[in-house]
């Protein structure tokens, strides 16, 4: 997780080399599923770290908002878009996100939409994220 943050700067950068991706096609499920499958990929958002995910086998997920609390959940294409829904109520409902591979990674537009929140692949990272474990409360 230490690596996004010395990597930080450069999401300007792909925020730049990421808006001609925007005219692009976007990816199908069987691209996005063949791009991320077996990978964990930082995103930031407007200069800022936002997030993390790993994908896995069977179209799983698990994410987490960089604080150590996880959520883990499934994705699917529907209208186009790579739909995700968690096994938590961190994000209930589908989310759903149109995605484009980009020379600086990938770019996700929320439902479509450039005037929504846009998300860059910041890094990538081998090692699976970090989760803790539930709180305990006395």
């Amino acid at each position: 997780m230490i690596q996004i943050f010395r990597t930080l700067p450069a999401l300007a950068l792909a925020a730049l080399t990421a808006l001609p991706a925007l005219a692009e096609t976007p990816m199908t499920a069987e691209e996005f599923d063949a791009y991320s499958r077996g990978k964990t990929f930082y995103y930031g958002s407007m200069g800022q770290a936002y997030g993390v995910e790993q994908y896995f086998d069977n179209r799983r997920v698990r994410w987490s908002f960089l604080d150590g609390q996880c959520a883990d959940g499934f994705w699917y294409e529907q209208n186009g878009m790579i739909c995700f829904e968690y096994e938590s109520s961190i994000d209930p409902g589908p989310q759903c996100w149109t995605f484009y591979d980009s020379p600086g990674g990938l770019v996700a537009q929320f439902q479509g939409d450039p005037d929504q929140t846009t998300l860059y692949e910041v890094d990538q990272a081998d090692e699976p994220m970090t989760c803790l474990g539930p709180e305990v409360g006395v």
